[in-house]
Formats: structure tokens, C-alpha cells, sequence
């Protein structure tokens, strides 16, 4: 009788728990989620015309562009359009018509 071969495709157990795809939250919390997820929730009870003016000095040392990455993430997750603007001190937001 032949000696019992090992499958090539048997691992060991490993040190890492296995864990059911489904029960994970796909959803991205990034290191701006809280900052993004406030501006978002508040955008989306603004007025047409009006927009949200976000103090850069209260965004705790984010720079622009990733604020402005961030928020369009946000706003594109949330099923809206926005338009953004920045100046030295505040960085605009608002919806546009579009989406």
C-alpha cells in the first residue's frame, strides 16, 4: 500500500480568525468621517442658493484639498451634487440642481 500523499492545497490553521464576508460594514470611516459626516448631515437640509461656510480653522488642521476630496466622497456616497469653494479662512459647500 502506498504511503498517504498530503494534498499541496492543505493548509494549517493559521493565526488569523475566519470570518463571514457578510457580517462586515463595507462602508468607509475614514480619518475625516466624523468632520465629513457632520457637513453632509447638515448640507442636506440647506436651502437652494444658500451654502455651508466651514471655518478652516475649526477642521483641526485638514488641509483643503483632502477636506474637499473627503466632503465630495461624502456628498457623492450621499447621492448629492455639490459644488465647493475655498478662500485664506473658510471652505464653501453647496448642492447643486444636478444628480
Amino acid at each position: 500500500m502506498a504511503k498517504e500523499e498530503k494534498s499541496k492545497f492543505s493548509r494549517p490553521a493559521g493565526k488569523y480568525r475566519r470570518v463571514e464576508i457578510s457580517g462586515l460594514d463595507r462602508g468607509r470611516r475614514g480619518r475625516h468621517f466624523e468632520l465629513v459626516h457632520g457637513i453632509i448631515n447638515e448640507l442636506q437640509s440647506v436651502e437652494a442658493g444658500l451654502a455651508l461656510e466651514i471655518p478652516l480653522d475649526d477642521v483641526n488642521g485638514v488641509g483643503v484639498a483632502n477636506l474637499r476630496s473627503a466632503v465630495h466622497r461624502g456628498a457623492n456616497t450621499a447621492g448629492l451634487a455639490i459644488e465647493t469653494l475655498a478662500d485664506e479662512k473658510h471652505f464653501y459647500v453647496w448642492r447643486t440642481g444636478a444628480k
